[in-house]
């Protein structure tokens, strides 16, 4: 425990992300990735640093899923891509909503 309290003082909570899952949510639900976390940090108690980033990878990896979206991006990115190259082939025509020309309204 540090002598003095920085973190209180200056009204920043640096150790928030690690704790963001396990913290009280409001409403008393569970946070999006609470499972994930739980997951891992199951998989990894009682195991040794080295071992548990060996074994307890799949897990992990899951759980930072979750809270990034990194793969969801990416996936996202390649859709948007690809239907931008199928509009510029001409293979493609998207729907007028999409294009910004709203029907008229009364």
């Amino acid at each position: 425990m540090p002598f003095w309290g920085l973190q209180k003082q200056l009204g920043v909570d640096v150790d928030s992300f690690l704790l963001r899952q396990s913290m009280p949510q409001p409403h008393g639900q569970a946070a999006a990735c609470h499972a994930f976390e739980r997951e891992w940090v199951e998989c990894g108690h009682g195991l040794g640093q080295t071992r548990a980033r060996r074994e307890c990878q799949l897990e992990y990896e899951d759980f930072m899923e979750c809270m990034k979206r990194t793969k969801l991006t990416q996936r996202l990115r390649t859709i948007l891509e690809q239907r931008d190259r199928m509009i510029k082939q001409g293979k493609y025509k998207p729907p007028e909503h999409h294009m910004g020309k709203e029907e008229p309204r009364p």
